[in-house]
């Protein structure tokens, strides 16, 4: 089983404020996360962009890495290896799918958000102009492969949300108002942390 390096249950010293948007595709995660990162002044890192280069420098396909990934641990080791190194830096909000997982008692604050899985594929179809079924297949495969190495490797379970400090189901309010509620209770939490002062909003 792959190992993740120091994974921290301890906090960092004199480092900034470090928080996780996680979810699935389309439920919602970069936007909000940015809109955080944007905000509260701190660095936006997002883990889906690490796959998504390694997948073009190999030329191949998202769900082809998946599959690759399934057979060669050291993929998915290393793209959550730098995840964490880029946690234990501080001062960044972080877009990942999993990273509410892997970072716990690293993270100072753990959002996830989700959306009934219509609803996220009719949000990709539209972003990505592609068809609902072709999203569906897409989507729901690199799902189940990313779900299934993430138990295998970490022993992780992805229906556990115990974890999370706030889970918001986007599919129900308007983006606006599903925000609002995230950095109320972000700077909240970071506030009574002493992370974060009047100067910072």
């Amino acid at each position: 089983m792959p190992v993740l390096p120091r994974r921290a249950t301890e906090r960092e010293h004199n480092r900034g404020p470090v928080v996780v948007v996680s979810g699935a595709p389309g439920s919602g995660k970069t936007t909000y996360a940015k809109r955080l990162s944007s905000d509260l002044g701190l660095r936006y890192f997002t883990s889906g962009q690490i796959f998504r280069e390694l997948a073009r420098r190999l030329g191949v396909t998202l769900e082809e890495l998946s599959r690759k990934a399934e057979n060669d641990p050291s993929i998915d080791l290393a793209i959550d290896k730098e995840v964490v190194r880029i946690a234990l830096e501080g001062g960044v909000v972080i877009d990942s799918h999993l990273a509410g997982w892997t970072l716990t008692g690293v993270a100072d604050v753990l959002v996830l958000v989700k959306a009934h899985p219509a609803v996220r594929v009719a949000r990709i179809s539209n972003r990505e102009k592609k068809s609902i079924g072709s999203v569906m297949r897409e989507t729901f495969g690199r799902e189940s492969s990313q779900w299934s190495r993430f138990a295998s490797y970490y022993g992780y379970d992805i229906l556990d949300t115990s974890g999370f400090d706030l889970v918001v189901d986007t599919s129900i309010l308007g983006p606006d108002d599903v925000y609002a509620i995230i950095k109320q209770f972000v700077v909240a939490k970071l506030s009574r942390l002493g992370l974060l002062g009047p100067r910072d909003l």
